[in-house]
């Protein structure tokens, strides 16, 4: 008896466990899904946050003083949080659902319609979310260079919850969601020259004006930190810019492909193209120059990625070393202002240049389809398009810049105290010190 009884019991755990494994069918994967673009997106999405942390960290952290280097690298990485759950809370909504021309709805907020079963395309809308997610994270995360060495830390943490609810989600939808205005307008952003670099750098010069120039600027040199680390920090941006572009293909595929190979050449060429006005402006090459250089290649070919082939690549690459060189270097000396680790410089000026130069360079070759894409197709309203979208963009991210970083000044206030600035940033602020 105790046999059987045993038999019968083995035999009713055997089915317990078999109808459970009868479930699991609910949770199998979407015949829509593509599972090989579902594991690019995942890995480019881990690519994009390396570019933030450690990636920007290290690339700004090597360039201010010592006293500073906790502070500008605590910045990232808080930003990196904060921005997290913002977007998941009401970011992704604003910018990823329908509405009107300039917002999305509330729909969406804390992501509630965001499921396990939820599709963007052929990937788990998840990974759609979290992918978007990094690209809100580094965006004012960029911002930071253009007012290093002087910005309290909580009027950062404001003027950036503030600045990416209202100003970077607003302007995605604007850019890359249906209904949106320069959506619409058929603008060429492919991977975020608007969204991401003119938007942080515009926004940069605003912050730099209205914070004003650090103490003893231009009397006293503002000696990098260690240059190590800023080579450290702009190869991971190199490798993962690859995740940034390459990723905007929302898939593994030949877009995918023919961006990855398009971003490579034009860093390389913003390099050489930067290393070489060095050269002959000032008689040396310099490592933060060629670094320098590359971040802008990288800029410049980030709405063109998706549209362009090598040739245009190599073109727009030496067009945004040369470009950003000038204005990091002359135009900022004559004209007076503080963007202390050239925000403007290089997001601004090589976001610009890129969308300017997607409207010349696109093309049905690479793009697709049999409608001619840019001026090189045939098609001259494109720069027009393109000419509309950079000025609305500036103009929205100055303007709105500018009324968040008043607000913080007349109640928190933005800078630090003189002798805070004088003795470092980091003791003050955090409580630390590099030894």
């Amino acid at each position: 008896m105790l046999r059987v009884g045993l038999r019968r019991g083995l035999t009713g755990i055997i089915a317990a466990l078999a109808g459970t494994l009868v479930a699991v069918p609910a949770f199998a994967q979407d015949p829509t899904i593509d599972t090989g673009s579902t594991a690019w997106m995942i890995t480019a999405t881990a690519l994009v946050l390396l570019m933030t942390i450690p990636g920007l960290a290290l690339f700004y952290g090597g360039m201010v003083r010592k006293m500073n280097v906790l502070a500008i690298v605590m910045q990232s990485f808080a930003i990196c949080c904060l921005v997290s759950i913002l977007w998941m809370v009401i970011g992704y909504s604003i910018a990823f659902t329908e509405g009107n021309a300039f917002i999305g709805s509330l729909s969406n907020i804390l992501v509630k319609n965001v499921t396990v079963g939820s599709i963007s395309g052929v990937i788990p809308e998840t990974v759609f979310m979290i992918f978007q997610m990094t690209f809100a994270i580094i965006t004012p995360a960029l911002i930071t260079g253009a007012f290093a060495d002087r910005m309290k830390f909580s009027a950062m943490l404001i003027f950036v919850g503030a600045w990416s609810v209202l100003i970077y989600a607003p302007l995605t939808h604007m850019v890359w969601m249906t209904g949106g205005l320069m959506f619409d307008w058929g603008v060429l952003d492919f991977a975020g020259g608007t969204v991401v670099h003119i938007s942080s750098g515009i926004s940069g010069l605003v912050a730099a004006l209205m914070i004003g120039k650090r103490n003893g600027y231009r009397k006293v040199p503002f000696v990098p930190h260690n240059l190590v680390y800023t080579v450290m920090g702009g190869s991971m941006l190199w490798v993962g810019w690859f995740g940034f572009n390459a990723g905007s293909a929302l898939s593994a595929g030949p877009g995918a492909g023919m961006a990855m190979l398009v971003t490579h050449i034009a860093a390389a060429a913003a390099a050489l193209a930067w290393m070489f006005c060095e050269w002959g402006a000032k008689g040396q090459p310099s490592v933060l120059g060629i670094v320098s250089g590359a971040v802008a290649g990288l800029v410049g070919i980030t709405p063109a990625s998706g549209f362009v082939d090598p040739i245009g690549a190599l073109v727009i690459g030496v067009a945004a070393g040369v470009g950003c060189f000038f204005a990091s270097t002359f135009v900022k000396n004559k004209l007076g202002y503080d963007d202390a680790l050239d925000a403007f410089g290089v997001h601004g000026v090589g976001g610009t240049i890129g969308a300017l130069l997607t409207g010349v360079f696109a093309t049905m070759l690479v793009k697709g389809g049999d409608v001619p894409v840019g001026l090189i197709d045939g098609n001259a309203g494109q720069i027009w398009i393109q000419v509309k979208s950079i000025v609305v963009t500036m103009v929205f991210c100055g303007v709105g810049t500018a009324i968040i970083l008043k607000v913080i000044d007349v109640t928190v206030g933005l800078r630090v105290p003189e002798e805070v600035e004088r003795d470092g940033l980091d003791l003050a602020l955090h409580g630390e010190a590099v030894q």
